[in-house]
């Protein structure tokens, strides 16, 4: 039996190999997923909103999407920043928009590094789609959805609206 002393064995090498590769594709696939963002809370923000619920009333299940908009303005003298938005739904979407930008669209399931940025004396709007027709015939009658992001904003670190509608059959 013969020691090659100094010579990496293959099957440790091997292993060696693809633990890395596990190991990197693992921090690859969770910066691509989301990893929690950090931003810092800020006694210069001063956040504004409209309304924070919105009432479709009776909608048909295949009258196509629904949509209602919010204001959200910065009235502080630093950038708010709103960030980790979240559906309750699938069948619902959200979305930031200012003059200068515009978020990806929001879903329940995704979750998003970036931040939203809001000038001061800047108002974004949060744009909801709702889609009547997601959940199919099972889907008729009261619903209630839910948006929820964070916020920079120390009096205000998470900001939610609520919508509701009745789903009918016409």
């Amino acid at each position: 039996m013969s020691h090659d002393k100094g010579r990496l064995d293959p099957f440790v090498a091997g292993i060696v190999i693809i633990t890395i590769l596990i190991l990197g594709g693992a921090v690859l696939f969770g910066t691509k997923t989301g990893a929690t963002t950090q931003v810092t809370a800020d006694t210069q923000v001063v956040m504004s909103v409209d309304s924070n619920r919105y009432d479709w009333g009776t909608i048909d299940l295949n009258g196509g999407i629904v949509s209602k908009s919010f204001a959200i303005e910065n009235k502080g003298l630093t950038p708010l920043k709103l960030y980790d938005v979240k559906t309750s739904c699938v069948c619902t979407t959200a979305q930031l928009r200012t003059a200068s930008q515009t978020s990806p669209r929001f879903k329940m399931h995704e979750k998003s590094s970036s931040v939203f940025e809001v000038k001061p004396g800047e108002t974004a709007e949060l744009l909801v789609e709702f889609d009547p027709a997601f959940h199919g015939p099972s889907g008729v009658g009261p619903i209630t959805r839910t948006i929820t992001m964070n916020t920079n904003d120390v009096k205000n670190p998470v900001l939610s609206f609520n919508l509701t509608a009745n789903v009918v059959k016409k």
